[in-house]
């Protein structure tokens, strides 16, 4: 898959999923489905969706002993996702795992992802909250080596520190970056920002854009203006 721009369909219901959804006539967006929506709802959502022709990222960040998160995995599946995500921090262990759970008897699976630190996260809070000293962004090139040695295909992170993973685990290792925002946008909750026109110069391969689409007053506009800033 090459570079695309997937779209947090951050709600509460199926009703305002597809109320979103159908805004969408033309171009059929990726989609990133979460943890609010998937539990809201149930697998029941992502094969709906599917069944409209879109791509799907399950966003569901498993962390968890190596053997469980390897069962939830086989279960996940069967639900035909492109990709989906689990905590790097669980170690290696959980990761191939993970990666075991994933693949079907025919020898294919999603892509599968594994979270630094989330782009909410900055220094002060990873060494205040959770013990962690050193810089940010070599915690998060430990991390994506890590994944990368496990057999995960990228790593979620910040925009800001797309280009230096690829550099430390090549350019086929994928990035995965939330925290993009338009210049003339609001960065909300998120610390580490950047707009599209600016991954896609530092090399992002996936960009997750969320309330700057769906909250915007014309959503398809929105998206149209994303891809224009990030693909073409």
């Amino acid at each position: 898959m090459g570079k695309d721009v997937i779209v947090a369909c951050d709600f509460a219901s199926a009703e305002q999923t597809f109320a979103f959804l159908d805004k969408f006539t033309g171009r059929k967006p990726f989609v990133k489905i979460g943890m609010e929506l998937f539990y809201a709802e149930g697998p029941e959502i992502v094969r709906q969706i599917k069944a409209r022709g879109h791509k799907i990222f399950l966003d569901l960040k498993l962390h968890d002993i190596p053997n469980t998160v390897k069962k939830a995995m086989a279960v996940l599946r069967n639900l035909d996702v492109d990709i989906t995500n689990l905590h790097a921090a669980g170690t290696t262990a959980m990761m191939q795992g993970a990666l075991e759970g994933l693949t079907r008897e025919d020898g294919t699976r999603p892509l599968l992802i594994a979270v630094t630190q989330l782009t909410s996260t900055d220094q002060e809070s990873m060494e205040r909250d959770i013990l962690i000293k050193e810089p940010i962004d070599q915690v998060v090139m430990h991390y994506a080596k890590t994944a990368k040695n496990a057999g995960l295909d990228g790593i979620v992170c910040s925009p800001l520190e797309a280009g230096k993973v690829h550099e430390t685990c090549g350019n086929g290792f994928l990035t995965i970056t939330p925290g993009v925002r338009f210049a003339d946008g609001d960065v909300g909750d998120q610390k580490r920002v950047m707009t599209p026109a600016q991954a896609k110069e530092i090399g992002s391969d996936y960009i997750v854009v969320g309330r700057p689409i769906t909250a915007a007053a014309d959503p398809v506009a929105a998206y149209e203006r994303c891809v224009a800033e990030f693909v073409d």
